[in-house]
């Protein structure tokens, strides 16, 4: 019987979900990949092996009033009933935000769930989904083991200085910070520059995770000392829909003077801004990119001007530069977006070679460039399984 890990990373519409079999000496291989998509308008489920192959397919009728349970239920039942030969031992979930009580992965019991709903109103577009994952894998399978791997942990390293904004010190000791997201991402490339990258491991290095929602991060011999996202996953670059680093004031004009309440000033920065706000037309890179129309010029430009200008604020913080790395959706397969970044970056030392870019790198630039630019495929699957596994058996270890 092979033993394998269930990851989950739950959205308000998709569900994706990756499995690891434990083999000798904990190693881990991934096993299958699937995701459910559509939730709430037209259901689908699709699961492949670690090659790609399809395995499994399923649609739902249009509208169907189906919740976690039942997706999670079919993704279980598919993997436990496939043959009888495996068996699911515990799961990680992606959590967005883990607030300062988290600085690193945990077994979720009663009171970590009642402390991650606290968290809510600080990531309202992802904790209500990751929670009831969390609790319908806990109808489901009321034993099985499971564990919380946060978005934030990783930037539990950041000073003082880059963590606290300027508001009155109470509001900052009841939690109002910077945290940074899109932590497991960045953990997974800092482990796996020393092997792709030796040459800038250990030094002052800019991520740019780049996908729907997109961040950089500062590294410093591997660890974060700067990150442009904050309290929320709103701030910093442009994303998809999200509208980024913002003027408060702004805020204040949309309750005050265009009577919007807090609802709908939360919809227009969560769903209405980012590069489908200012296009019109689209969040999806790929549209923008192949279409003609001048808006998602615009829209394009905003993205790549405001990408720029944070890796020049995050040199200055780091004190220099030694490697900047692309990663995510856009990131690993957008050559001119890259393109583009690395020209604007240019005085930093930068100099692309433009046939290894449009190769998909891994390197980017020359050999004689001062600053070297990468691409790394993330993994934040693996790095769920990691953190589940030692968990869980860290844990089993104790109570023997």
């Amino acid at each position: 019987m092979t033993e394998q890990i269930l990851c989950l990373n739950a959205g308000s519409s998709s569900l994706k979900c990756a499995l690891y079999a434990l083999g000798p000496g904990d190693r881990l291989a991934l096993a299958e990949k699937g995701e459910v998509e559509g939730i709430g308008t037209a259901p689908r489920f699709v699961m492949a092996d670690a090659q790609g192959r399809e395995l499994a397919r399923r649609e739902w009728p249009a509208g169907a009033a189906l919740a976690h349970e039942e997706f999670l239920a079919e993704i279980i039942d598919r993997i436990e009933q496939r043959d009888g030969a495996d068996r699911i031992v515990a799961a990680g979930h992606r959590v967005v935000h883990g607030g300062t009580a988290f600085g690193a992965p945990v077994r979720i019991d009663a009171r970590v769930l009642a402390e991650l709903e606290r968290l809510v109103p600080l990531a309202p577009l992802h904790q209500p989904h990751n929670l009831a994952a969390i609790r319908a894998l806990a109808a489901l399978r009321p034993d099985l083991p499971q564990v919380a791997c946060f978005d934030t942990a990783f930037h539990h390293t950041l000073a003082p200085a880059a963590a606290h904004f300027a508001l009155p010190r109470a509001l900052a000791e009841n939690g109002v910070r910077r945290y940074g997201f899109h932590g497991l991402s960045y953990e997974y490339i800092a482990g796996v520059l020393p092997r792709v990258a030796p040459e800038i491991a250990a030094g002052r290095v800019v991520v740019a995770h780049l996908g729907n929602g997109a961040s950089l991060c500062a590294l410093k011999a591997g660890r974060s000392v700067d990150t442009t996202m904050g309290l929320t996953a709103l701030d910093g670059l442009v994303m998809g829909t999200r509208c980024g680093a913002l003027d408060p004031g702004v805020i204040l004009y949309l309750l005050q003077q265009r009577g919007m309440d807090a609802a709908a000033v939360e919809d227009l920065l969560y769903h209405r801004s980012g590069l489908f706000g200012v296009s019109g037309i689209s969040s999806d890179m790929r549209v923008l990119l192949a279409s003609p129309d001048p808006r998602a010029a615009e829209a394009i430009d905003l993205f790549v001007y405001r990408i720029i200008r944070e890796v020049g604020a995050l040199a200055a913080v780091l004190g220099g530069l030694d490697g900047l790395v692309f990663t995510a959706g856009i990131g690993e397969h957008a050559a001119p977006i890259r393109a583009r970044v690395c020209a604007g970056a240019a005085w930093l030392g930068i100099d692309l070679d433009p046939a290894a870019n449009q190769a998909g790198g891994p390197r980017l630039t020359r050999l004689r460039s001062r600053v070297s630019a990468w691409v790394v495929p993330t993994d934040e699957d693996l790095m769920i399984a990691r953190h589940t596994r030692d968990v869980v058996c860290n844990s089993s270890a104790a109570r023997r």
